[in-house]
């Protein structure tokens, strides 16, 4: 139905005094759904497990995304560019962090009703988090884009692993060590996955 055209014929039934003609109408068309707004947040276990599951792909965008702990490595060993604010103060953090930060939505936004738990997680960057809100896909023209394939592109776990072997102070960082944690939790939870990333490794070793 066409909303706008819903609320012309409530006008046009107000103007009537049909008052409860427009309750009855709106009630059965457009009512108010009230739902519960409070979401609890995922462990970064949770959220690598769906990253991983997703290959490190945008949903909403079909853009390659990267494993958050290698963002903050980048960020340790080159503060001066890619520079974080705690707060995520966009003036003061680099736009990898919006653009290339992986992290999880509701698909079916909390607000309008969805679930709060895998299966209506999906995969998407900050950015385009922030944008989509407490929006559907048809509200604001989007479509979901399909999940990526591990051994295609892993968000460079793999480059992850590597670096932290060949520099394990690296997980003197409090977010490093957690999301450290969390994918070798998730990788070590699914068999699939843990080869998936082996592979890439091995593959990246060979080119």
């Amino acid at each position: 139905m066409d909303k706008a055209l819903l609320i012309q014929d409530i006008c046009k039934l107000l103007s009537e005094d049909k008052k409860q003609k427009c309750i009855d109408l709106l009630n059965n068309n457009y009512p108010f759904i009230e739902t519960k707004t409070n979401k609890r947040q995922c462990s970064k276990y949770q959220m690598c497990k769906v990253f991983l599951r997703d290959g490190f792909i945008d949903r909403y965008s079909g853009d390659r995304l990267l494993f958050p702990g290698l963002i903050k490595i980048l960020t340790i060993e080159f503060p001066d560019i890619f520079k974080y604010h705690k707060n995520w103060k966009m003036s003061d953090t680099h736009l990898i962090y919006w653009e290339l930060f992986p992290t999880i939505d509701h698909l079916i936004p909390i607000a309008r009703g969805g679930v709060d738990n895998e299966s209506n997680w999906i995969t998407t960057s900050m950015i385009h988090n922030s944008a989509k809100s407490n929006w559907t896909l048809e509200e604001i023209g989007w479509t979901l884009h399909d999940k990526g394939k591990l051994d295609i592109w892993n968000g460079l776990v793999d480059s992850f692993i590597n670096l932290i072997a060949k520099n394990p102070n690296y997980k003197n960082d409090r977010s490093v060590r957690e999301w450290g944690n969390g994918l070798s939790k998730a990788i070590n939870d699914i068999p699939d996955l843990r080869e998936a990333v082996i592979a890439k490794q091995k593959t990246k070793r060979t080119m």
